[in-house]
């Protein structure tokens, strides 16, 4: 409650400049003497009385729009968005309102229709905010939000057009997620062509969209073009290199596809010694544990993970020294003894269970939210 204060303080300025001029000229006799009151306890952070005050002025007085305005918000914020839409209806049936007011009032309604879910009536009111160049940057934003939340991508590929133009930011790399949508729509339908024409769009608006190369890797696969799955997979080295993980698998079922699986092992190594990560670190001891045992793959694990440590490195080690006739070593538990202690030295041994706040020494009040008896010892799998 305490934002309604903030949303109102510049009125309640205003006003009290008002008072004070009443006091030496009585211009303004239409405010309502409530309006002050109303004034006075949002002053002095009673909020409710407030509120009820000015709920009563709405149909009486004229003069009060940017207070109806921030009360309509309050409304809405608080989730009662009828309230908040007959506050709005009422001050567009005012037939005082200047042009600025009136185009307020009205986005101000058509987020109210878009909080309430009547998405068609909040569509309306922005698109005729957009026709008449009111608010037309933040009412093309509402729609954008509304054809996203409708799964319209046609139309809002065509909004997102349109901000380029009025907004002059780019919006390439939305636009090509709005064609990768309906790219996949297309996929599911098994219209292919369909699909593999949009995923091209897609490129042609943001080349580096890595999710339209992994669509079109899909494509291609299920169309028996193997040589083009992989040439699309791997595009996303040079698009963003931090989604390589997502190439691995599929990659391999290409090249064990065409018979040519020494040159994924290949490619694996590659972006492995470019890049690092611990899935292709787990690909290729997979390899090795089919090839030459659990032994070697467990070996080539403690090899790397002395140098990057990593838990889903550990879990896969256990796992393959759990196995039936392997042995595990001595270097096997140094390593998960240099690997645990470091995790566990910097791990926080207390969590506030009032605001999640995390210490690792014990505080009786939380620094964060004040409280008290609320950090105690952390549970779970880093924990009791």
């Amino acid at each position: 409650m305490s934002y309604l204060l903030w949303l109102l303080l510049p009125v309640a300025a205003a006003s009290g400049w008002l008072v004070a001029q009443q006091r030496i000229d009585p211009r303004y006799p239409h405010l309502s003497p409530d309006y002050f009151k109303g004034l006075n306890y949002l002053l002095n952070e009673e909020p409710d009385k407030a509120i009820d005050v000015f709920i009563k002025l709405i149909d009486v007085d004229s003069d009060t729009v940017e207070t109806h305005l921030a009360l309509g918000l309050l409304f809405r914020r608080r989730g009662e968005v009828n309230r908040a839409i007959r506050i709005h209806q009422n001050l567009i049936a005012r037939t005082t309102l200047n042009p600025q007011q009136r185009s307020q009032a009205l986005f101000e309604l058509a987020k109210d229709y878009q909080s309430a879910g009547l998405l068609d009536r909040a569509e309306d009111l922005f698109q005729k905010l957009v026709a008449s160049k009111t608010y037309q940057v933040l009412a093309l934003r509402q729609l954008l939000e509304i054809y996203q939340q409708e799964q319209d991508w046609d139309k809002a590929i065509e909004i997102a057009q349109q901000l380029v133009v009025v907004d002059h930011k780019p919006m390439h790399t939305v636009v090509a997620q709005y064609y990768c949508e309906q790219a996949e729509i297309y996929q599911r339908q098994e219209q292919y062509d369909a699909a593999r024409q949009t995923v091209q769009k897609a490129l042609k608006v943001d080349s580096n969209c890595v999710r339209a190369s992994l669509i079109e890797g899909q494509l291609a696969f299920l169309r028996h073009h193997y040589q083009q799955a992989i040439l699309s997979y791997q595009r996303v080295e040079q698009q963003d290199p931090d989604y390589l993980t997502e190439i691995i698998e599929p990659l391999q079922t290409c090249y064990q596809t065409i018979g040519q699986p020494q040159e994924f092992v290949r490619y694996l190594r590659l972006i492995l010694e470019r890049y690092g990560g611990i899935t292709p670190v787990l690909m290729l001891a997979k390899i090795i544990k089919q090839q030459d045992g659990e032994l070697k793959a467990a070996d080539f694990m403690v090899k790397h993970l002395h140098l990057h440590p990593s838990v889903r490195g550990i879990d896969y080690l256990l796992e393959l020294v759990s196995t039936e006739g392997a042995s595990i070593s001595r270097d096997h538990l140094l390593l998960l003894k240099d690997i645990t202690t470091p995790l566990l030295k910097n791990k926080p041994a207390y969590k506030c269970h009032q605001c999640g706040f995390t210490a690792r020494k014990l505080h009786w009040q939380c620094p964060s939210c004040q409280q008290w008896n609320t950090l105690k010892p952390r549970q779970g799998i880093d924990g009791e």
